[in-house]
């Protein structure tokens, strides 16, 4: 029985440690065709390898193990993580355009391939501005307002899941407001996709607030104390995370040539009625 324990444990810890596993093998596959690319005509950026290098960091730090198992007891620890996860490293990955990467680096027949999913119309759903805010801050209004979260501590396999959603959600957003450097399915002016942001900053905000006077998630050990602290993370980390989305979009529009770049106050009735017509 000690031995198959031993065993067992042994195991448990090698899993641990498998997050990390996958970083990296992804970072140097990422490294490996933007060095091949610098070799060609168009090149490659070095700042964009830094982004995705900066990226993979800030997912390294939450995934490792002692990170991993304070979030796991402690609210506050939980929160860090998804900020880590769900806003700040997503946000470095956008700005490393994988996709184009991706593109340039397949044969010519997995780059169809691949462009003809990012033409399909689940890809095209999950892309829009809208429906990206609610993968991600309607994500969040799940997992804390619900028994969810409880069920996340007893649940390791949930547990993991919801960072992986943190993870897919953020890069979603931060894609879908950005539209760059990777060429967004969707055509939407610049002030329907800072309409959204405001949005996601309001609700998120809300959702901080909620958590701060009524002490969700609820059917945790967390004190009242815990969930409080937590709840003030997410609200001042929550939009300084936003804010320096809204930054870096505003920088995007700035840094194009004047004759290219789209007026900071055109009409977005065009965008809101294409809502439910291009996803």
């Amino acid at each position: 029985m000690h031995v198959h324990d031993h065993t067992h444990a042994a195991q448990v810890a090698l899993l641990d440690w498998l997050p990390l596993a996958l970083i990296a093998l992804i970072t140097l596959a990422y490294l490996a065709a933007a060095y091949a690319q610098r070799h060609k005509a168009a090149g490659w950026s070095g700042w964009r390898s830094s982004f995705f290098t900066l990226g993979s960091l800030l997912l390294a730090i939450a995934v490792a193990p002692p990170l991993m198992a304070w979030a796991h007891h402690d609210l506050v620890g939980h929160m860090t993580l998804h900020l880590l996860i769900g806003m700040l490293a997503p946000l470095a990955w956008v700005l490393a355009a994988p996709i184009t990467l991706l593109l340039r680096t397949l044969p010519q027949a997995g780059g169809r391939r691949v462009a003809a999913l990012l033409q399909s119309r689940f890809v095209r759903f999950v892309s829009h501005p809208v429906s990206a805010l609610i993968l991600n801050i309607g994500g969040m209004y799940v997992l804390y307002l619900t028994p969810l979260y409880s069920a996340s501590l007893d649940n390791q396999t949930l547990h993991y899941w919801i960072h992986v959603h943190f993870l897919v959600a953020g890069y979603l957003f931060c894609w879908a407001i950005l539209a760059e450097p990777d060429v967004s399915p969707h055509r939407l002016s610049l002030r329907f996709r800072l309409g959204v942001l405001f949005a996601s900053i309001a609700t998120h905000s809300l959702l901080g607030k909620l958590m701060y006077g009524y002490a969700w998630p609820r059917g945790t050990d967390h004190s009242l104390e815990e969930i409080q602290a937590a709840a003030q993370l997410m609200y001042y980390g929550g939009d300084l995370a936003e804010v320096l989305l809204a930054v870096v979009l505003l920088t995007l529009w700035l840094r194009k040539p004047v004759e290219r770049r789209e007026g900071l106050f055109k009409s977005a009735e065009r965008d809101i009625s294409r809502v439910g017509v291009n996803t």
